[in-house]
């Protein structure tokens, strides 16, 4: 509250929220191979990045909590766990954050 002699206001604000993501995401075009525990590898494309995970297009079903690989560029192999997946798309989260150089070689 602001007292200024003649008249008195309150003002609330709430800080702004970037939504649900815990890290900012880039649009990227990123053609990548993914598999299950390393064995059978198929392409796939991940279309949107950020340090904690991704959106790929697949060209064949991925199960919602499991764990895949995808061999990205610039970084090797790094496992993820599916949060969501339907049709031919799906949610990643990786076991462990990509750090902000190998997120900035990604995005390159």
């Amino acid at each position: 509250m602001v007292f200024t002699g003649k008249r008195s206001f309150t003002a609330e604000f709430e800080p702004a929220v970037l939504g649900r993501r815990r890290a900012p995401r880039a649009p990227v075009s990123l053609d990548v191979k993914v598999g299950r525990g390393g064995l059978d590898r198929a392409l796939c494309k991940v279309v949107d990045l950020s340090t904690h995970g991704a959106k790929i297009e697949t060209y064949s079903e991925v199960r919602r909590d499991s764990v895949i690989w995808l061999t990205l560029p610039h970084v090797g192999h790094w496992a993820a766990r599916v949060v969501w997946s339907n049709d031919f798309e799906a949610g990643l989260e990786f076991q462990i954050p990509l750090s902000e150089d190998e997120f900035e070689a990604l995005i390159a």
